[in-house]
């Protein structure tokens, strides 16, 4: 008995890595101290009814920030772990096994886990906020729809200790990713994490295109809305035309590891090159999803502290509408090699360099919204600033790679990985850092330190620039991506040092930023009047934080820039206006998103052990939280009169 426990142990656990054990224990004893601290603080119940049960979707938000910035902590120590492997190829600090295991756990993390949820957060918090309403269209899809998100983290994560990480790159394709190249349970945790969030994210593709179509404030028509509820829209319908399309690919490879179904698999009559054409039909849209707000966010801040309205606002809109259509017709770039034939790939290269005519219009509209303005640099414009001229080279470097025969040359090497990065970085993560700096005096309250922004914002940005830049060079001299050892004769390893030491600047600039965080709870310096930066959208015509109900009266809009209009015809007016209240309607907090969630997690659990009455069990109890929830009648409530004025004027804004 004993033996086969040991036996189950050893092939359960990931065992014989030092630096796991090591994440063992640190993960354990942050177990522990969130187990005491809320244990000591009697904090159980308020977290429960507060933050667990929640529907509101700025509480929602908050928590796929604080979820997509641990993350971002897990997937940057990834990239230190391969960086310093190849900046020192002759130590094996990694084993082979082990860094394939990073480079998918990282990509793979960065991606689905850090940038979309980061993306969901600003989702959540802005867009009720700058079209006027109280909530989103389905606020319990919405917090299925994070509960689904979190639990589908939490199980492919868990591969780091139980069961092994999957090794078969971010994108997993097959044949590595099959029964024969890998058979334990890695890939597994893979396919059902990275599904049961998806399942989230479609749902919040369509809650938010609900939102915005039907939830908007009286008078606000679509071309009256702000930019950023614009390029929420655009990115929406790509998730629901693109995800689907996932869910169908993995749901085919688990067929293929499961039932034995070949579908993938040359040797039993399948075709590996019809799951790479699948997943990128979701793969590059994928990339624009998650774009797409961050173009949302620059025009924000770039029309605030610029202090003038946005440059060709319309021409803006039809661009990235444009770009949403287009990104379902590049995916083959990612494989010109393929062997498609010459008119396949002259149509894929001639829809990638035509995606550029769009995104190079909003480059021109916001250098020209700039031209003249009253430019205010803060923290916001810093890094919008910062993403101008990385996201130029990113661009210039797409457009280099979309020319086929030019990409049999690039193809696979590492000026691929630069430039992926470029995009990606300089893109989204500059855009959400940049939109995380403008709206978190309005989610927390109070401002970050400016000084401490300016350190963080330094070395992220000089640690970019050394850490990518000389991966161009090494693509162009033959260093191929996702090697992990190599010889010094090659002459790559001055350029992979020079790399690692600016990965590590980036690594610092992320401390930073948590020092700021911390700091700011503090001593940051709180924002009373609700309008820190004289912004021109509606999210600012609210106390920050926004009280649960956001808008005690829902405003009236008669054109764009909605709030900087009211402001506007206030001081024409001069007398202040009496606001009248009614009671508002709201929904009341529910357990059943996160139940139902767990019940998914015990089921995805199951299916990537091949543990069948697991899975059995877990699909069981998601048709009983269905089931409860149909019969749930009693599911909203109104705030009286009282409560609203007592609300508002506690924060001045009743007198």
């Amino acid at each position: 008995m004993l033996d086969k426990l040991k036996d189950f142990s050893s092939r359960f656990f990931v065992t014989g890595e030092p630096m796991i054990y090591g994440a063992d224990v640190a993960i354990l004893l942050t177990l522990a101290g969130i187990i005491f601290v809320l244990t000591y603080l009697k904090k159980w119940k308020w977290l429960w009814r507060e933050w667990l049960t929640t529907v509101d979707h700025k509480k929602i938000g908050i928590m796929y920030m604080l979820s997509s910035l641990l993350m971002l902590f897990r997937g940057g120590v990834d990239a230190l772990l391969m960086r310093i492997q190849l900046a020192f190829p002759q130590w094996h600090f990694l084993d082979s096994n082990h860094y394939n295991e990073i480079f998918t756990t990282h990509g793979t993390i960065m991606i689905l886990f850090m940038a979309m949820p980061l993306m969901f957060a600003f989702f959540n918090i802005v867009v009720p906020l700058q079209i006027g309403a109280r909530d989103v269209a389905y606020p319990f899809l919405n917090a299925v729809s994070f509960w689904l998100f979190f639990f589908g983290a939490m199980l492919f994560n868990l591969s780091f200790v139980i069961g092994g990480s999957p090794d078969a790159g971010w994108l997993s394709y097959p044949p590595l990713s099959g029964m024969q190249f890998s058979p334990g349970p890695g890939q597994d945790f893979y396919i059902w994490g990275i599904q049961i969030s998806g399942i989230g994210s479609l749902a919040s593709g369509i809650n938010f295109i609900m939102t915005i179509l039907k939830m908007r404030a009286p008078g606000m028509k679509l071309m009256h809305m702000p930019l950023f509820t614009w390029s929420v829209l655009a990115s929406c319908i790509i998730i629901i035309f693109a995800f689907p399309v996932l869910t169908v690919t993995l749901a085919l490879l688990f067929i293929d590891r499961f039932f034995d179904g070949h579908l993938f698999t040359m040797t039993g009559g399948g075709n590996p090159m019809m799951y790479i054409n699948l997943i990128w039909m979701w793969g590059h849209p994928e990339v624009y999803i998650v774009v797409l707000p961050a173009f949302g966010i620059f025009s924000e801040i770039v029309a605030t502290f610029s202090q003038k309205k946005i440059f060709g606002y319309k021409s803006m809109v039809f661009s990235m509408m444009i770009i949403s259509v287009l990104s379902y017709f590049t995916w083959v770039h990612h494989f010109f090699t393929m062997g498609a034939g010459a008119n396949v790939n002259v149509f894929f290269a001639i829809t990638t360099m035509a995606i550029g005519i769009p995104t190079g219009v909003k480059v021109f509209n916001w250098l020209f919204t700039m031209f003249r303005g009253r430019i205010q640099m803060t923290q916001p414009m810093l890094w919008t600033i910062a993403f101008i001229p990385c996201f130029v080279v990113g661009g210039a470097t797409g457009v280099m790679l979309s020319a086929a025969p030019a990409d049999y040359q690039y193809h696979n090497s590492y000026f691929l990985v630069a430039h992926f990065h470029q995009v990606l970085i300089g893109g989204v993560v500059f855009g959400f850092f940049a939109g995380l700096y403008y709206w978190w005096p309005k989610m927390f309250g109070f401002k970050l330190n400016d000084r401490l922004g300016k350190w963080a914002f330094w070395t992220w940005n000089i640690g970019f620039y050394v850490c990518f830049m000389p991966q161009y060079a090494l693509g162009f001299m033959g260093m191929t991506r996702r090697i992990y050892t190599y010889d010094f004769d090659m002459g790559w390893g001055p350029l992979n040092v020079i790399s690692t030491v600016g990965a590590f600047f980036m690594g610092i600039g992320f401390i930073f930023q948590a020092w700021q965080i911390l700091h700011g709870i503090k001593y940051g310096e709180r924002d009373v009047t609700g309008d820190p930066w004289n912004g021109r959208t509606l999210e600012w015509s609210i106390p920050s934080p926004p009280p649960h109900y956001n808008f005690a009266v829902i405003p009236t809009v008669t054109g764009q820039d909605a709030w900087w209009t009211i402001k506007e015809e206030r001081k024409k007016k001069k007398a202040k206006e009496t606001a009248v209240f009614s009671p508002i309607h709201m929904p009341k907090n529910s357990g059943i998103p996160f139940i139902m969630s767990v019940f998914w997690f015990i089921a995805g659990f199951g299916l990537t052990f091949h543990w069948v009455w697991m899975a059995i069990f877990g699909l069981t109890g998601v048709g009983a939280c269905l089931l409860a929830r149909s019969f749930q009648y009693n599911s909203d409530y109104y705030i009286p009169v009282d409560e609203i004025r007592h609300t508002e004027d506690s924060v001045g804004r009743v007198g």
